[in-house]
């Protein structure tokens, strides 16, 4: 295959058997993918977490890197997952993303999934590196340089990257005029263009490397409460629908584990060879969302999150401010 002969997958739904309530542990029941590697960033907590659990129960040698590696360890050991090997890693500090990038390639290790689950959400403005905002910087540029750094040892098997978008996407596209919210910061807005960052990422990624056998893909995992939330007080989580005065999460929420699911059935299906660059939700792909539809806000993929031309575009920008591209 040549990057001229690429077309994006088609934006429609394969039929897997799978859904909203389906598990990682469902994804992967009798698969057996010893010999495997992947890493997961985020992999010591919330969904990050299940995905490590169900990959390493189906024989994947999986790596985790961490911000805080002592707490992962320990946080893995309580789990059952003392075979975990966990490496310091800061997705906000790009020297440290580079260091971890180049300790994996200099181990000599190969790497078949690479998913990219780590994140921040509507945090107080926050500014790391040169002036970056944290969640564009963090979510988004953290991940493309781990991408890119890491590009030998994808390319060389073929590996399939998963990146995980959410319905943040809906509120907002790229700020091509100002990615870093120097003009008046909005923390859902920030939000918003970081996960829509993860699924163009995910666009482009596969278009550049679908020839070398690299396939990518956007997720979305669904509702779920974890330390995702940990920056938004439970008044602002009631007056969103997320749960009552109580506290109790309403209807429709995912458990980590049904979180997970998506993740892990973008890592390993073979229902998804000889594909890439398409948003997945409930264990398959997406389909355009329907703006019409009750459910817009919560279901589907918008144009503006899988548009090859901004994808284009933002990977551009990304390797302008990271220094890094494995293309270029």
């Amino acid at each position: 295959m040549t990057r001229q002969a690429w077309k994006q997958t088609p934006q429609h739904p394969l039929g897997t058997g799978f859904g909203h309530g389906s598990t990682a542990t469902d994804v992967l029941a009798g698969v057996d993918l010893g010999g495997c590697t992947a890493i997961v960033t985020g992999g010591y907590s919330g969904l990050g977490l299940e995905t490590v659990r169900a990959l390493a129960a189906a024989g994947v040698d999986v790596t985790v890197p961490a911000r805080r590696p002592g707490h992962a360890r320990q946080v893995l050991a309580v789990a059952g997952l003392e075979s975990v090997d966990v490496r310091a890693m800061d997705l906000g500090d790009q020297a440290s993303v580079k260091a971890f990038a180049k300790g994996y390639l200099d181990a000599g290790r190969g790497l078949d999934i690479l998913i990219n689950n780590a994140a921040i959400m509507a945090c107080p403005e926050t500014r790391v590196g040169p002036g970056w905002e944290a969640q564009f910087a963090t979510n988004h540029l953290g991940h493309f340089t781990l991408t890119n750094a890491l590009w030998p040892v994808l390319s060389d098997g073929g590996a399939r990257v998963v990146s995980l978008s959410s319905t943040g996407h809906k509120i907002s596209g790229i700020h091509f005029d100002d990615p870093q919210f120097t003009k008046g910061y909005d923390k859902w807005h920030a939000y918003g263009q970081a996960k829509t960052a993860n699924s163009l990422f995910a666009i482009e990624l596969d278009k550049r490397g679908a020839d070398h056998g690299v396939r990518a893909f956007a997720v979305h995992h669904g509702g779920i409460m974890t330390d995702l939330q940990r920056h938004l007080p439970r008044e602002e989580m009631v007056a969103a629908g997320w749960m009552d005065d109580a506290g109790n999460v309403r209807e429709g929420f995912k458990t980590p584990d049904q979180g997970a699911a998506t993740s892990v059935w973008a890592a390993t299906s073979p229902r998804l060879d000889g594909m890439g660059g398409v948003y997945c939700e409930d264990c398959d792909i997406a389909l355009p969302t329907d703006p019409q539809s009750p459910m817009a806000r919560i279901e589907g993929v918008d144009a503006h999150a899988i548009d090859p031309e901004s994808a284009a575009r933002l990977w551009e920008l990304s390797a302008a401010l990271t220094k890094v591209n494995a293309f270029g």
